[in-house]
């Protein structure tokens, strides 16, 4: 049988230039778009109309709804949801960090139902292994004396935040103040949950959404006078800066909880402003101020309300709101404005 030889290394050697050609074409096409592209890219980039699209990650033009580039980087999730439960079940995440844990939530807690993730319960000896593995997760958590005192405070300032119906955003507050205190060495002296008191008080002033102090005391461990004492002594050597209560502040809540209308709280808030451009709010009590403010709004929105409904609520004695009305009624009569009646 006759075979023929055939020189492979020829015929490699003569598709060679061939090859090199298209390699050198379509490395010079490649070259041509990429230089389109970074001009396409500095054009999009030099206009300040475009409207970025962040579900699709999309740059659009606002008049032609010409799609310039979608080459972004969506950093979201994968997934649509449509309220907080569907959110919060989808979601692969832990929770952000917050400054209401001693910790800041970046450890891991277990629970306690001594179920497993079927729902079924456990064994008495899974029970007791599991017992065992909280003990000394608690144990790591709290490392040494500084974060079990910042356990203890914060879990304080969670459970008086929530008695007093104040926002998360208020006790972010008071964990921070408490947190600079023990940073700057205050609490020798002083009792955990003085200082935690102290710092929800401030807190709240701060946010716009004052307590009183015997609110706050009611809810607290301590009595008024450590809670003045404490409040004063943290503020100064924090540098807080706390703007003296308005009356005003107080209006929203007590309105809501008398269940009296928008019109009462209107009233109220020109007697309060009157009485501050007089001077007569200046050393006075200015929870007492609002509750005054209201039972007077009140008789002058011709609305049924008494003086001890007023003193529930704001828990300010009858004696006060008279003592205070009297006072807001000759603001008013000196002031020209029209006058409150003279029923007490």
């Amino acid at each position: 049988m006759d075979t023929k030889h055939v020189d492979w290394r020829s015929m490699r050697d003569e598709s060679a230039p061939a090859a090199g050609h298209e390699a050198r074409q379509s490395g010079d096409e490649r070259d041509e778009g990429e230089t389109e592209t970074e001009s396409a890219e500095a054009a999009v980039a030099e206009r300040t109309d475009l409207v970025y699209d962040e579900q699709h990650g999309e740059w659009v033009d606002p008049e032609t709804g010409e799609i310039l580039r979608e080459d972004e980087i969506d950093r979201g999730p994968e997934w649509r949801a449509f309220d907080a439960a569907e959110r919060d079940q989808k979601s692969r995440v832990g929770s952000p960090t917050t400054t209401m844990m001693h910790d800041k939530g970046l450890s891991t807690n277990i629970g306690w139902q001594n179920k497993d993730a079927y729902g079924n319960s456990l064994s008495t000896g899974q029970r007791q292994k599991m017992q065992r593995l909280r003990t000394w997760n608690e144990r790591f958590r709290t490392r040494d004396s500084k974060e079990r005192n910042l356990k203890q405070a914060l879990g304080e300032v969670e459970r008086m935040g929530s008695a007093l119906g104040l926002p998360d955003t208020v006790r972010e507050t008071a964990s921070v103040i408490y947190r600079r205190a023990l940073d700057d060495d205050l609490l020798p002296g002083r009792s955990i949950e003085g200082v935690a008191t102290a710092a929800i008080y401030a807190a709240a002033r701060q946010a716009g959404v004052p307590r009183s102090l015997d609110e706050v005391r009611r809810v607290s461990r301590v009595d008024k006078m450590e809670l003045t004492r404490t409040y004063r002594y943290v503020s100064r050597e924090l540098g807080l800066d706390m703007k003296p209560a308005d009356p005003a502040q107080y209006l929203p809540r007590f309105v809501s909880e008398l269940d009296v209308s928008d019109d009462v709280e209107r009233r109220a808030r020109s007697l309060l402003d009157n009485a501050k451009r007089q001077g007569i709010h200046s050393g006075k009590s200015p929870v007492g101020l609002a509750a005054a403010a209201i039972y007077a709004g009140a008789l002058l929105a011709d609305e049924e309300l008494t003086q001890s409904e007023v003193s529930d609520v704001t828990d300010i004695s009858e004696v006060t709101i008279r003592n205070r009305y009297r006072e807001l009624l000759e603001a008013t009569q000196k002031s020209g404005e029209r006058a409150v009646g003279s029923t007490a």
